[in-house]
């Protein structure tokens, strides 16, 4: 007997031609199933792409326990379909329960539940529609992120998860000990905040390369903007300074929208249609925008010019506010934003002092809704200097001599930043919460399978 060749449904929704119909065999899981009086509607879903496809089983096929969620096996024919979601269906001669899924103890329905409930039954999470397309999106940005950086001559690192230090200096770590409670290593040893001091010992031997793992921040923040566990893209760059720094970051994110655009056409206009109304034509502009640039101390004015009542007032030497930067790319620019040239007391031992001794060449890149989704600097290369900074901000001379080894030896301009993943993908698909981004959410006092 001839095998039943087996298609995927992305095949089906995109192959199909003008010959004489021959029997193919689908496998999946059903999204939804109709009933009629003679004839059930099955949609089918098997990853392959965002869409399922409508499988029409007649009665005399049809079995009691082909329900919602089940995952089966048809077999049959591809013929044009008279619905108007999708001009192919397939017409079942045969088809095979391959696991059960009782309605009664099922948890999810057809209609989309809150992620609030979601995320209580984060194992099964997967299995609604909104998840998937965050995920896919989520996906084609990783791709995306490795393209651009591997098409301009980055090479890939991958840097240590645990760490003997803080690499930004203040975070809050999370310790990593034996079971017995004793230190494995010679000292204490913590989750990585960073991968920049490590990528910058590779960036000032090889050239340019970039980090992109976990990282984790022991912060007890349950806002829509954090987790405890999330990914960042640090990229760092011999021979290169702040203005180098400004164009490779909004190259990135342009980058980004325009891969998206191109290659996710279907689960974007879902997120439109489901998270934010205006979403494809924001992602549009961002490709066809240049990005505002403006100083800390000018993005101080602007705020204080502005008359309104923040609930932190604008003075020069604070940190900016989610409030204020939304000000900035909501209302002021009404586009991506990047503020460069923060106060020194604000930013990290490793960011190089400006000139006028009370800044540092630093950048913040700001996105309408999201807030700060990218922060570098050009780094600290002067010795005397970055010795300076570390004592002035407690920063262990002992554990950093390796780092103070980089400028002793062959010193060179260099400047990176890093990008929160997970933000980013907040922003392609525009979903309100950054727990919905990744695939089992880390955050305080949540640590769900």
């Amino acid at each position: 007997m001839e095998e039943i060749p087996l298609s995927s449904v992305h095949d089906c929704l995109t192959h199909l031609n003008g010959s004489e119909p021959n029997l193919i065999r689908v496998r999946g899981w059903a999204r939804a199933v109709r009933n009629q009086k003679r004839i059930t509607f099955l949609s089918l879903y098997d990853g392959s792409c965002f869409s399922s496809l409508q499988v029409v089983i007649p009665e005399t096929i049809m079995q009691k326990n082909i329900e919602l969620g089940c995952a089966v096996s048809c077999i049959g024919t591809l013929c044009s379909s008279r619905g108007e979601k999708q001009s192919i269906e397939l017409k079942a001669s045969k088809i095979e329960v391959i696991g059960t899924c009782p309605s009664s103890s099922f948890p999810l329905q057809k209609k989309e539940h809150s992620f609030e409930f979601l995320r209580s039954i984060a194992h099964l999470r997967s299995r609604s529609k909104s998840i998937c397309a965050i995920m896919r999106l989520r996906h084609a940005l990783t791709m995306a992120t490795h393209n651009f950086f591997s098409e301009r001559g980055f090479l890939h690192l991958a840097t240590p998860i645990l760490t003997p230090t803080d690499c930004e200096g203040g975070c809050d770590l999370f310790q990593v000990e034996k079971k017995n409670g004793k230190n494995f290593f010679d000292h204490p040893a913590y989750l990585t905040v960073s991968g920049q001091l490590n990528a910058e010992a590779f960036a000032c031997g090889i050239g340019p390369v970039y980090t992109f793992g976990p990282t984790f921040r022991a912060e007890h923040s349950t806002t829509p903007r954090h987790l405890a566990e999330f990914w960042m893209i640090e990229p760092e760059v011999p021979f290169a300074d702040m203005q180098d720094m400004m164009k490779l970051s909004e190259d990135y994110l342009r980058f980004l929208a325009l891969w998206c655009l191109d290659k996710c056409e279907e689960e974007l206009l879902f997120c439109q249609d489901k998270f934010q109304p205006d979403l494809l034509s924001k992602l549009q502009n961002v490709t066809q925008e240049s990005f505002c640039k403006i100083s800390y101390g000018e993005a101080i004015k602007i705020l204080k010019k502005s008359n309104i009542s923040f609930a932190i007032e604008p003075v020069w030497g604070i940190d900016l506010q989610t409030e204020h930067e939304r000000f900035l790319t909501e209302q002021y620019s009404k586009k991506p934003t990047i503020v460069f040239d923060f106060p020194e007391s604000l930013k990290a031992f490793y960011m190089r002092i400006n000139e006028d001794g009370n800044t540092v060449a630093s950048l913040d890149v700001l996105l309408p809704r999201i807030g700060e989704v990218i922060g570098g600097s050009q780094r600290e290369d002067r010795l005397h200097y970055l010795e300076e900074r570390m004592k002035n901000k407690g920063i262990s001379h002992q554990s950093h001599d390796w780092y103070l080894d980089l400028r002793r030896f062959a010193s060179i301009p260099h400047s990176g930043f890093g990008a929160g993943f997970e933000r980013i993908i907040r922003w392609i698909t525009g979903v309100e919460n950054i727990r919905e981004t990744i695939p089992f959410p880390r955050s305080p006092g949540s640590l769900e399978f």
